[in-house]
């Protein structure tokens, strides 16, 4: 059933005033002293003030900064958010207080429904099914000796990437799409680090279009912070059952041909010698006597692929557009790879020995991390920040841009400048133990466990894609238009499109 805004307001309104009104003989006494916030209506809070803004989420919040300060409280419906933007905030919540502020809030049913209930790392409560699902990802899955045995693989979708890029700006006069291309090599990747098992380009785009739609179905509805609507909303729940019900058989069957090829050794050639799926077979998880079911593999799966894929393809996109309006750091770049490969081609390990790459990668990291905000924080009891409460189940945001950006931390912030870490200039930790000052990957014990594969495939990429070809704008002698949209990860506005010349 649909509604339409104004009966959908109407409705709001009345439900609103019966709640504040039953709500008022809550003792005082249980008032909690939250950070200051934009006044709301009551029961529904803020939620209308920014829906009805027209304006990202992450603008509407970028514009309430400069009036309520480094952590402010956002009402939104059942649901109290309550934002940090301050590198010492931030620094105290999640790593003087990493234990207490380590866990998720509850999810709305979709979510739910989609992590198997949390049997996720990044959705878990704090707690002991996080802390397996979290050792054998990091130990098991992403540790540096199962990385190098998909080196072989990354190889292959580089150089397969690179023919890719030939192809298509052959056929347009040498433009190519950055995005759609480099998504498509890192989401190849992942496969085959997930199951281990090869798939042709028809199913590889099956497998993709299915991601795509889990990602759209886990979009926000105005139910998840009003459940009192969720009644009228029975059309929208129905296909989420549906989606999942996809996802659960489109991964099923290439779940059960690995688990095949790990029973019987030899059985098929063309099985990997390890993949991530293999560690969650037998996996031993704290306070359950069984190990994980077919659906909760689907969503350890899904974790794994959509972790990985548009977070590394936004960020080659970013650096791009970046070398485009910047040749100097583009030719600086190809310097470093030439004086440092000579003609071969470029690997990953060379990579570790280019201090002007690494220090792109940073600065591109810090001027456009993948998210706006990371995972969100709950705590597992009553605390104080900033000399306000933080009740259990309230949501804390974290503002990443504002860190970032922060003049107080970095010299010019908004100009993109490698040049920065190089020299004994700046510097900055990525994983916040010693200082907070850029947090790509969230910062302590919720810190992201791909970090270590994300900076390998990041790196790599670009000193292949800076090998290979000369990059400029298109159409020609064109700026490049660096507004940004909220696409699951903060991508550009306008999808870049650029002209590719090959260097040899």
């Amino acid at each position: 059933m649909e509604l339409s805004p104004t009966i959908f307001a109407i409705l709001a309104f009345f439900l609103s005033a019966f709640i504040f009104l039953r709500s008022r003989t809550t003792s005082k006494s249980k008032r909690l002293n939250l950070p200051p916030g934009p006044p709301g209506w009551p029961v529904v809070g803020n939620l209308f003030q920014v829906a009805g803004s027209g304006k990202p989420f992450f603008q509407y919040i970028r514009e309430l900064l400069p009036k309520y300060g480094p952590i402010f409280t956002l009402k939104m419906g059942s649901r109290t958010m309550i934002i940090l933007s301050r590198a010492d905030l931030v620094h105290e919540a999640l790593i003087e207080k990493g234990a207490i502020f380590a866990t998720r809030p509850a999810e709305n049913p979709t979510r739910t429904i989609f992590s198997s209930n949390k049997f996720t790392v990044n959705a878990s409560y704090y707690g002991p099914v996080w802390r397996s699902l979290r050792r054998n990802i990091v130990q098991n899955g992403l540790s540096a000796a199962k990385l190098r045995t998909f080196r072989h693989v990354r190889e292959t979708a580089m150089d397969k990437l690179v023919e890719r890029l030939k192809s298509e700006a052959a056929a347009n006069g040498g433009a190519v799409w950055v995005l759609k291309n480099t998504r498509f090599a890192m989401f190849c990747i992942l496969l085959s680090m997930c199951f281990g098992v090869e798939m042709d380009e028809k199913t590889i785009q099956k497998m993709d279009d299915m991601m795509k739609t889990v990602l759209i179905t886990l979009d926000p509805r105005i139910d998840d912070f009003l459940p009192l609507l969720r009644p009228f909303f029975s059309k929208q729940r129905k296909r989420v059952t549906e989606v999942r019900k996809q996802q659960i058989a489109t991964l099923v069957p290439f779940i059960e041909q690995r688990r095949s090829a790990v029973k019987n050794p030899g059985s098929d050639p063309t099985a990997a010698e390890f993949s991530y799926i293999d560690t969650l077979f037998d996996l031993t998880v704290e306070g359950r006597k069984l190990p994980p079911t077919n659906p909760e593999i689907v969503s350890l799966c899904s974790e794994f692929l959509n972790g990985g894929t548009d977070t590394t393809a936004t960020a080659i996109e970013w650096a791009i557009a970046r070398f485009i309006e910047n040749p100097s750091v583009q030719s600086k770049l190809y310097d470093e790879i030439k004086a440092t490969v000579g003609e071969k081609t470029v690997e990953e390990k060379d990579t570790e020995n280019m201090p002007y790459l690494n220090a792109v990668v940073k600065e591109l990291l810090r001027k456009h991390p993948p998210t706006y905000f990371v995972l969100t924080h709950s705590v597992t009891e009553p605390v104080k920040l900033a000399g306000y409460d933080i009740p259990p189940g309230s949501n804390v945001e974290i503002f990443t841009p504002a860190i970032s950006e922060d003049p107080n931390l970095w010299s010019n912030p908004n100009e993109f400048d490698p040049d920065r870490f190089l020299s004994g200039g700046e510097d900055a930790d990525i994983t916040g133990v010693t200082g907070v000052k850029m947090m790509p990957f969230g910062v302590g014990r919720r810190i992201c466990p791909g970090l270590g594969l994300a900076m390998v495939h990041i790196n790599l990429v670009l000193a292949r894609m800076v090998q290979e070809f000369e990059w400029s704008s298109y159409p020609e002698d064109t700026k490049v238009d660096f507004s940004e949209k909220l696409e699951f990860t903060v991508v550009m506005k306008k999808s870049l499109r650029a002209m590719i010349k090959p260097r040899v």
